[in-house]
């Protein structure tokens, strides 16, 4: 298995000898505004730049998209992406926004398991952010609420979580209890909204999800990237937890 950190929450993932490219937001620096919900919504964003081209980012065999938030998906990705990759979603209703971009091999993962290639992926349940605070702020807002987690299983790699844009939560807690995956990738930046609430890990979260998986590898994405963060690649450095990672952009980890 390999983990290529690209930038954001983008990934790419080499898993039993697939490669899946996770949440392609693929415009370049500066390019949009930072968003109206936290401290620094003055920043324009992505704040760097990609380290690849992106002809060599969407070189891969399939595609997830936890959810369709500006900051995991834009019209760079549904430009340069091949239209006929399998393409795998959480929900009918991000299925039909993505087959009306002209993707036409496009599957919504279940909680039950979906098949690919050798390899089982399980669509896993997130809260971000608190749902009683958070989803009526995104449904004001006309945003969807719900993003995923996903969990790769196969008889060849250790098993893979990659949790998503979530805070740690009890689904969290029942994904890791019910497929004790020995690898963990968390989104980590603890991105706020305007009232100061988080709607993915910070720094508290951190050290619960390292304390309650400490035979597990938690690997910090998500990092230094949207205008919304209030957690640094450094914070989490500083916190010297002993199995956190937490890797550059353009950085492999290999398992």
């Amino acid at each position: 298995m390999q983990i290529h950190q690209i930038r954001n929450a983008t990934i790419i993932i080499t898993y039993n000898n697939k490669r899946f490219l996770i949440d392609p937001w693929l415009m370049p620096k500066d390019y949009m505004p930072g968003f109206d919900v936290g401290l620094n919504s003055n920043v324009r964003q992505p704040r760097v730049e990609l380290p690849l081209p992106i002809e060599k980012i969407v070189d891969v065999d399939a595609v997830i998209l936890t959810h369709y938030h500006p900051d995991h998906w834009d019209d760079f990705a549904a430009k340069a992406i091949n239209k006929n990759i399998s393409f795998f979603v959480q929900s009918e209703i991000d299925k039909d926004i993505i087959e009306n971009l002209g993707f036409k091999n496009v599957r919504v993962i279940s909680e039950n398991g979906t098949d690919f290639e050798g390899i089982k992926l399980y669509k896993t349940n997130c809260q971000h952010g608190k749902r009683e605070i958070i989803k009526p702020i995104c449904e004001q807002a006309g945003m969807p609420y719900d993003s995923m987690g996903i969990i790769f299983k196969s008889e060849n790699e250790k098993t893979l979580y990659v949790a998503g844009d979530t805070i740690w939560c009890e689904e969290v807690k029942a994904a890791v209890d019910k497929f004790y995956p020995e690898i963990i990738i968390i989104n980590a930046c603890g991105a706020t909204v305007l009232n100061g609430e988080r709607i993915i890990m910070n720094i508290d979260d951190i050290k619960d999800i390292s304390s309650y998986s400490k035979n597990s590898t938690v690997i910090a994405s998500h990092m230094d990237t949207v205008s919304h963060l209030t957690v640094t690649r450094d914070d989490i450095k500083n916190l010297k937890l002993n199995n956190v990672l937490v890797p550059d952009d353009n950085e492999v980890l290999t398992f």
